[in-house]
């Protein structure tokens, strides 16, 4: 299992974290999501077949783009 945490400046109220939670969880490999409005990061641990690159493809998507890495 990887964890990553990323700065998503689009974070704006709740209505963002449960969004980004619930399209990350659908996400085959996706374990577990953190997102956090006060801080703006998400915290995503997966493993195989997701990718830190699938990751932030699905973010675009649903109009949350990664803005960096934190860790």
């Amino acid at each position: 299992m990887v964890t990553e945490t990323y700065y998503v400046p689009a974070i704006s109220c709740g209505h963002c974290v449960m969004t980004i939670q619930r399209e990350l969880k659908e996400l085959e490999g996706v374990a577990e999501v953190k997102a956090d409005e006060q801080t703006k990061r998400v915290t995503v641990t997966y493993d195989a077949p997701a990718t830190s690159e699938k990751i932030a493809a699905l973010m675009d998507e649903i109009g949350y783009p990664i803005a960096e890495r934190v860790n």
